[in-house]
């Protein structure tokens, strides 16, 4: 859902130094679309199962960027090499966080589970250190990152450390989370490493590649659900997380890198915590503890400051 400021596009790209207002209502509206999305799954979870959830999203999401290759005349790729990479891709940026995160929500609430993934950029900073030829740790870097595991531990609050014994689902379900975050970071390392050219066929390719895995899966160890029994609600719930969630916000995406480039997309860092968790309390009914706004406050500013180098440089 969020995107690092690592995850830079092709070397050819040229940032857009002045954004217009028509970037600035993309950029919302991929804020709005991305930002409900916790939302979504926690709806969808009242009557399906994690992995019908994860299963049913990427699928329709699949089939919505296939449709929409095929009004544009584009085809997938061909090449063995790409379709290796989708499969990598597929499991670390959908099929494999998809589920944690739906896991994870079980137990936690949407605005929290938002907070929670805002530490995404802060992953890619270390990572990249390590997987990445040229990327180093400065100080901005490691205290950006310093201050956010300091905001995580605010978030889970500090008695949860001590819940490694077993105990604890809710810190469990919070460390899910963090996992499909931790995912992220590396399908973006993944994606940087070996870029591939055409980002719509690309991201159809992953998507396709991520429902033959995900429905797989749910065939096979999901029990039978009743369809008749689901509420209207729920379903379209589901179905507003594969069209727009995981379909529609991938071509925005890309869209706006073209039109205003990767640094002023990397602004949905910022705003898509802070969305989730108005969602949350809005349409939820979530409560947001001090300590909520805290954690996240402290986050953000980790975020900040991990950017500040490459801001300033």
């Amino acid at each position: 859902y969020i995107v690092s400021q690592e995850s830079s596009p092709p070397a050819h790209h040229v940032d857009v130094p002045h954004p217009g207002p028509r970037d600035w209502v993309n950029l919302i509206g991929l804020v709005a679309i991305w930002g409900s999305a916790f939302a979504l799954i926690t709806v969808a979870l009242r009557s399906f199962q994690p992995i019908h959830v994860v299963a049913g999203r990427i699928i329709i999401g699949a089939g919505f960027l296939l449709v929409v290759m095929a009004l544009r005349g584009a085809s997938l790729a061909r090449r063995p090499r790409a379709w290796g990479l989708y499969t990598v891709m597929a499991i670390l940026g959908n099929a494999l966080p998809f589920f944690l995160i739906a896991w994870g929500q079980q137990r936690v609430p949407s605005g929290v589970a938002g907070i929670l993934m805002a530490v995404m950029p802060l992953t890619v900073v270390v990572l990249a250190r390590f997987l990445l030829p040229g990327e180093r740790l400065d100080a901005w870097r490691i205290t950006g990152f310093v201050l956010g595991f300091v905001g995580l531990v605010l978030l889970t609050g500090p008695e949860a450390l001590l819940e490694f014994r077993g105990e604890g689902a809710v810190f469990w379900s919070q460390l899910a989370i963090l996992g499909g975050a931790v995912c992220y970071g590396l399908n973006v390392i993944v994606a940087r490493r070996f870029p591939l050219p055409d980002a719509l066929a690309t991201s159809a390719g992953v998507l396709l590649v991520a429902g033959i895995i995900t429905g797989g899966v749910a065939g096979v160890v999901a029990d039978d659900i009743d369809v008749a029994d689901i509420p209207a609600s729920h379903s379209l719930a589901l179905l507003a997380l594969g069209v727009l969630a995981t379909g529609a916000a991938t071509v925005l995406y890309y869209h706006i890198i073209n039109t205003a480039g990767a640094t002023f997309l990397a602004l949905i860092n910022y705003l898509i915590p802070v969305w989730a968790v108005l969602i949350g309390i809005v349409f939820l009914g979530e409560r947001l503890t001090t300590m909520n706004v805290v954690a996240l406050a402290v986050i953000l500013t980790g975020i900040f400051l991990s950017r500040h180098r490459r801001a300033a440089g």
